[in-house]
């Protein structure tokens, strides 16, 4: 099996898959943990943003690494929702099972039976995440030998996990929306002598905290450049910029 990376037709057994873990945009359903100070339909607008961003980010990242993007759904039949907003090179998986762990598991199997020669899972929280930290984790995976890739997020979860095979374990027995969901992972990997390689720590918008930090970080003038290193995620951008209440609400006093 080939795939059209950036251009260029690249066998699977030589690209990694970079499957972003993505919920269609439903009111009500999708960022409530930013409701308030955003509606539940500016949420929902917001985590389209977030998708497409994370996306776009990848296809970048592809201009210097063999990656391809895909999007691992939820929830079930949602799929409608996806090839309307992404873009059509974009590969869609359905994984959506009631423990994330087994959702996690899921898009890894299933991408790894395809072909690829690794696959990275990634939130769809971080729609600045630097994309050196995409081509770096995509340029480990490419090395000898087995490894897990860990981009550790500052609340204690990952924002990125990368493998070169599957390993179930991994995924198995650990507290899932908790602080300490990086911590066992990697004790997890010790367990089964597994060489853990990290990336940058790097945040989830989950919060208000972490929303006044995406605000701060893309509220700088049409046209400026954005903090040095950060993807520019322009979706997300005029997804606030679009919402005056949002604004005020996440803005820095």
């Amino acid at each position: 099996m080939q795939h059209h990376i950036d251009g260029m037709r690249v066998p699977a057994r030589d690209a990694c898959a970079m499957a972003v873990m993505g919920k269609a945009s439903i009111p009500g359903r999708a960022k409530t943990r930013l409701v308030p100070p955003l509606t539940p339909e500016e949420a929902a607008r917001l985590n389209t943003a977030f998708l497409q961003d994370i996306v776009a980010n990848i296809r970048m990242a592809a201009r210097a690494v063999a990656v391809q993007p895909y999007v691992a759904y939820g929830p079930i039949g949602s799929e409608a929702f996806f090839r309307e907003h992404l873009a059509p090179d974009v590969g869609l998986l359905e994984s959506c099972l009631p423990n994330f762990g087994d959702c996690l598991y899921l898009a890894i199997e299933t991408l790894l039976a395809r072909g690829f020669s690794s696959v990275c899972v990634i939130n769809s929280d971080s729609p600045t995440l630097p994309t050196e930290q995409l081509i770096a984790a995509a340029r480990h995976l490419a090395q000898p030998g087995d490894r897990v890739v860990l981009g550790p997020s500052l609340d204690g979860g990952y924002y990125l996990l990368g493998l070169k095979a599957p390993h179930r374990r991994l995924f198995e027995g650990i507290a899932w929306s908790t602080a300490s969901v990086f911590e066992q992972t990697r004790q997890r990997a010790a367990q089964l002598r597994l060489p853990v390689v990290l990336l940058e720590p790097w945040y989830d918008v989950d919060d208000i905290e972490s929303l006044r930090r995406l605000y701060a970080e893309l509220s700088a003038p049409s046209g400026a450049v954005p903090a040095a290193g950060i993807y520019a995620a322009p979706h997300a951008r005029a997804a606030l910029a679009a919402c005056p209440a949002l604004v005020a609400g996440a803005a820095p006093p």
